[in-house]
């Protein structure tokens, strides 16, 4: 339903010796105002390569406290000197949004990619790693942070005001990177010329967050008991059924009892992988920072002047249609609204390659070059 109102790439790997950014104080508007950006050297290469900015003494988080890390990664790729769309997922994803020669599949590949629906041939593509950092030789929080929404998209702020990037083609942003766009449109006006909003809201939903609370209590245990591993999988096996359907989980196991109790189920058997392969993906701390900031996450859909696509899954359990159908209502220019069923629930942006490539192009085609 459709409500209107109105394959391979050059890869260089990263180089992330952080550049210094100016003093950026408090609140979004200081970061982005400024008379007028020279488009920086590294938009002028094609092909794929990080950008690391510091982060200023000064950055202070909207709840008070600092950042422990020191810098802001960000990777481009595609084509030198196209329009620039930024591209943003849930908390699982990183700057790695297509693939690379050591890191493999990016993320959302389906989507990114030479003659995808945001076609590297003509885009160039900004995706960043979402604040608290994390990978080799990261050293963990001992506590989680408080950070918001509008924390990233000042972070990611940062990264565009060095590229000397003066217009955002089109920030597209699915689940917690929806929330970030819709953030970054409250905060920075006039720096998107759109905004594409999948599977997010201006605020969570109750259920939704008495999910991730059951989570990151899980997450606390663990961390309280020293059973760190048992934890993080424990709490994202829980969370895999928050993301997908009853329907799909009807249509793809078997309900039958296995002979002895205590024995698992078809179901247990699949969710007790997907938490074993999650265990290198995240920490605690990191989980429990971001569950929190999904949960803390709210924008006055009235203050973004953007033009605004929305994308919504009726069978959305985690961002439910009617949450997104009151933030059609509010934003003061949406352009467009599509809601359709999905038997992937939540994860539809992730499984709907047809469907999600349809509308992105659609979106994308006006675009000028």
């Amino acid at each position: 339903m459709t409500r209107h109102l109105i394959s391979t790439e050059t890869t260089e790997e990263p180089a992330c010796k952080a550049t210094p950014a100016a003093p950026a104080p408090k609140g979004g508007a200081q970061i982005g105002v400024k008379a007028a950006r020279r488009p920086s050297e590294l938009l002028q290469r094609d092909g794929a390569h990080d950008v690391a900015v510091a982060i200023p003494d000064g950055f202070e988080l909207d709840f008070g406290g600092t950042l422990t890390q020191k810098r802001v990664i960000g990777r481009l790729h595609g084509k030198a000197n196209a329009p620039l769309i930024v591209v943003a997922g849930g908390i699982s994803a990183d700057r790695y949004v297509h693939r690379t020669e050591t890191k493999g599949l990016g993320w959302w590949s389906g989507a990114v990619g030479v003659r995808a629906p945001i076609d590297l041939t003509r885009f160039r593509v900004l995706a960043f790693d979402f604040a608290p950092e994390f990978g080799e030789g990261v050293k963990d929080a001992k506590t989680p942070l408080t950070i918001t929404t509008q924390d990233q998209a000042r972070l990611l702020a940062l990264l565009l005001d060095h590229l000397g990037v003066d217009k955002v083609a089109a920030f597209i942003g699915c689940s917690y990177g929806g929330m970030i766009a819709l953030a970054f449109g409250e905060l920075f006006p006039d720096w998107a010329e759109q905004l594409v909003v999948v599977s997010a809201a201006h605020r969570p939903h109750p259920l939704a967050t008495a999910w991730r609370g059951i989570q990151r209590r899980i997450l606390q245990l663990g961390l309280e008991t020293g059973r760190i591993d048992q934890a993080v999988g424990l709490a994202r096996e829980l969370a895999m059924t928050t993301y997908r359907t009853q329907e799909e989980f009807g249509d793809r196991f078997d309900s039958e009892a296995p002979s002895h109790a205590g024995q698992a189920y078809p179901v247990c058997d699949y969710l007790q992988a997907r938490g074993r392969a999650y265990r290198d993906r995240t920490t605690p701390s990191r989980w429990l920072t971001l569950s929190d900031s999904i949960d803390r996450h709210r924008v006055e859909p009235e203050a973004i002047s953007a033009p605004v696509t929305l994308v919504g899954f009726t069978t959305d359990r985690l961002c439910p249609i009617d949450d997104m159908r009151e933030l059609a209502d509010r934003l003061p220019n949406l352009w467009r609204f599509e809601q359709h069923p999905s038997v992937y629930g939540h994860d539809a942006f992730l499984k709907e390659d047809k469907l999600v490539a349809d509308i992105l192009t659609s979106v994308l085609k006006d675009i000028d070059q």
